[in-house]
């Protein structure tokens, strides 16, 4: 019966902490962004987010997104800058083609660096993406 179950794999859909500039506050901000890369909307999208090493964790963030049109994007959080020296960790799920969409990206510890970044498209940003 395990065979029956299908369990969909959510692809085209991504997280990325990219820079950038605040006017604000005359400084460079680290924001964790979602990227709908597919050809259709997703929907009910929601992101829990959290921080960990060790014993050192952050709280448990969740953000309620919800519709992500084809090709677009939402900004999460910002993520501040001593937390990125954790693994950071976004669990994503949605909703596309009647059928629930689940996945887990993970930025591991200091990969978001100003060395590691690349240009964005969809976001035309630079950024570093998770895995």
């Amino acid at each position: 019966m395990k065979k029956d179950i299908e369990i969909p794999i959510a692809k085209d859909v991504h997280v990325v902490i990219a820079q950038e500039w605040n006017k604000e506050f005359l400084a460079k901000d680290w924001n964790a962004y979602i990227i709908n890369n597919r050809k259709d909307t997703i929907e009910m999208v929601l992101v829990v987010s959290k921080g960990y090493l060790g014993d050192k964790k952050t709280s448990t963030m969740r953000h309620g997104i919800g519709t992500l049109a084809a090709k677009s994007f939402a900004k999460i959080e910002l993520v501040q800058e001593d937390v990125l020296a954790l693994n950071n960790e976004f669990f994503v799920t949605f909703f596309a083609e009647n059928k629930l969409y689940e996945r887990r990206f993970v930025f591991p510890e200091h990969t978001v660096t100003e060395k590691n970044l690349k240009p964005i498209p969809v976001l035309n940003l630079d950024g570093v993406t998770a895995k």
